[in-house]
């Protein structure tokens, strides 16, 4: 069943530019797909046509009668005054309204009103409110707000003071809580730590619905599409598979139709000649080769109906590595930090040596930044110290990035901060793709990613044995992220790095740093083994957790009456009922904790079973 049909969608901004130029696809019902390519290619232009909040040029675009789409790209305007809460429980509102009726029915079939329609009306509500989750709304937001890292305090807090970030996060638990068949996600991990990510990717591949999503996140990406569409100069290519899929198939293609093209272009050039001489042959006499060297001429014309195939553009440069002596790149002890009553580091002892990548991971808030601009001596510990090798020169890429002067054009802030020539200056810009008017952009004038990669350009002038980047890959579409980790896979030295990006990590880090809690864990391990071993971890927990509550089955005992039966039934399903309030009232105060969330969450749909048959035993004896 198709779910979604995309039929010749055209649209131009400015006449005679199109930047759709008729998008055609079909989606089916519960496919998964990944919509990728360059910034400004279209993407989020193609999403707003999808949920009929731009009309296109030319084109259609046709979802079956009663299917919701709910989109995450825009960010609603609420009434004012509405709170957190009040954006989550609006999610809610149909099944509010539902419950009402439900209850508006009950009461007039008690007051004596019971006609079929009454009756028809009052069980379907019943059945679909039953299916929606009605029964437990309040415990569902508080597992999907929980799960993406919104705090109680944020939901009591005015929407309208709540920072981007926050609101993204809001809007898109209130697309999760709305009862919607088609999700399109506008870049939905922006604004999530690695924790609510990951809770995130675990609802999607979970989610029977249809889902489109925009992202720049390949590991997001990876786990949980089946199928990429990428928009290139205005039209659709197909990828049967996830990104790292794509990336193959993708330099697979390339390399074909680059063969195909050399293979025709010296076809041409055989026949060129043979043309050519056909000429020659013809001036010396034999006027009438000149025919048959025009009908190949007219043959090469009709073979030249491609150009070379393009590679995509990339930046060409590298990070410079200065000789490194010593055994020590960074040393750290007794190091402690707080910010009132929040403990970030508690006697933390930290160690790099040289050619260790080095990944510093952690949730929003856990205290990375803050530790790194503790060891570029921007922010002084409580105690204890931190010492740099004394042969190590660092470079540092900060999170938020500045200039000294904003006013500067591009070239003239590389010449000014970079102290070089203008030809100097002009050439290393060159490589990260500043050229040609470009150069002369005020800087102020930059977007998040282009004053990202202007500030890598300076970075590369000295030779380093100390990498630090804070959060290097945001702001970045994916051709950039690629361009960043083709720099590093040269780069030998030490290296340090936070990031949410968990493809980059996965593909750079020799060590894990993981800070929550007021603590930093080392763990020796790439990333992939580290969260193999997490996993575990919460595996051996839960399992002894389930061993430590599971009811001890009864002895066989002599037979005993269906009352006596009925009422420890009745005593049994009591306390089943209050063990799952203690779960629930554990769930709440997890809060942010992912690792104990999933644990409680398991365990109660455990209990919830175990509940049900319990029910199941007592109407059979009570029957």
């Amino acid at each position: 069943m198709i779910d979604l049909s995309v039929q010749k969608i055209r649209i131009a901004f400015e006449k005679g530019n199109d930047i759709l130029k008729g998008v055609t696809f079909d989606v089916t019902a519960g496919e998964h797909i990944g919509i990728l390519g360059r910034n400004g290619a279209g993407k989020t232009t193609l999403f707003r046509i999808i949920s009929g909040e731009l009309d296109s040029d030319e084109g259609v675009v046709v979802t079956p009668p009663g299917k919701r789409v709910g989109v995450l790209s825009q960010i609603p305007v609420y009434p004012a005054g509405w709170t957190g809460e009040d954006v989550l429980k609006a999610a809610q509102r149909r099944i509010f309204r539902m419950s009402e009726r439900v209850e508006e029915l009950a009461a007039e079939m008690a007051e004596g009103r019971s006609d079929p329609g009454t009756l028809a009306e009052y069980d379907r509500l019943s059945a679909e409110f039953q299916r929606l989750g009605g029964w437990e709304l309040e415990r569902f937001r508080d597992t999907v707000a929980n799960g993406l890292g919104i705090p109680s305090l944020q939901r009591e807090q005015p929407y309208e003071e709540l920072s981007g970030g926050e609101r993204t996060r809001l809007n898109l638990a209130r697309l999760i809580l709305e009862d919607t068949d088609i999700l399109l996600l506008d870049e939905p991990t922006n604004h999530l730590d690695m924790s609510a990510s990951e809770w995130l990717e675990d609802y999607i591949n979970r989610f029977k619905g249809t889902v489109l999503a925009i992202s720049h996140d390949r590991y997001f990406l990876d786990r949980t599409v089946s199928r990429i569409i990428e928009i290139v100069d205005g039209l659709p290519e197909f990828y049967s598979g996830n990104y790292s899929f794509y990336i193959q198939e993708k330099q697979r293609r390339y390399e074909e139709r680059l063969r195909q093209y050399e293979k025709q272009e010296a076809k041409i050039a055989q026949l060129q000649r043979a043309a050519d001489d056909l000429h020659l042959w013809a001036f010396m006499g034999a006027d009438k080769l000149h025919k048959r060297a025009f009908s190949i001429e007219k043959r090469i014309e009709k073979m030249r109906t491609t150009d070379r195939p393009r590679a995509e553009t990339k930046m060409k440069s590298r990070f410079g590595e200065a000789e490194f002596r010593g055994d020590e790149v960074l040393v750290a002890r007794g190091i402690t930090k707080s910010f009132g009553e929040k403990r970030i580091l508690s006697e933390t002892e930290l160690l790099i040596e040289p050619g260790e990548s080095i990944a510093l991971i952690g949730d929003n808030g856990a205290g990375k930044s803050t530790l790194i601009k503790m060891i570029m001596g921007e922010e002084p510990q409580d105690s204890g110290f931190i010492r740099l090798g004394p042969a190590v020169k660092a470079a540092y890429l900060p999170q938020t990035v500045t200039f000294e002067d904003d006013s500067l054009s591009v070239l003239e802030c590389m010449m000014y901060e970079g102290k070089c020539s203008q030809q100097e200056a002009r050439d290393r810009l060159a490589a990260f793709l500043f050229r040609g008017e470009q150069v002369f952009t005020p800087v102020d004038a930059l977007s998040g990613g282009e004053r990202s990669r202007l500030k890598l350009c300076m970075l590369m002038k000295s030779d380093i044995n100390l990498l630090i980047l804070d959060e290097p890959t945001n702001h970045l579409d994916v051709a950039s992220r690629e361009w960043i980790e083709e720099a590093l896979s040269d780069y030998t030295e030490a290296l340090l790095f936070v990031s949410h990006d968990r493809y980059f990590i996965n593909r750079f880090a020799t060590r894990i740093w993981a800070m929550g809690g007021g603590e930093l864990r080392d763990y020796k391990m790439g990333y992939e083994e580290y969260r193999a071993y997490i996993d575990r971890q919460r595996q051996l927990a839960q399992t002894a957790s389930a061993r430590a509550e599971k009811v001890k089955k009864p002895e066989k005992r002599p037979a005993i009456s269906k009352e006596r039966q009925a009422a420890k039934l009745e005593r049994d399903i009591a306390a089943m009922e209050a063990r799952i309030a203690e779960n629930e009232a554990a769930q709440e105060a997890a809060a942010t904790d992912y690792s104990r969330l999933m644990e409680l969450t398991s365990q109660h749909e455990e209990l919830s079973r175990e509940l049900e048959e319990l029910y199941a035993r007592w109407e059979e004896v009570a029957g």
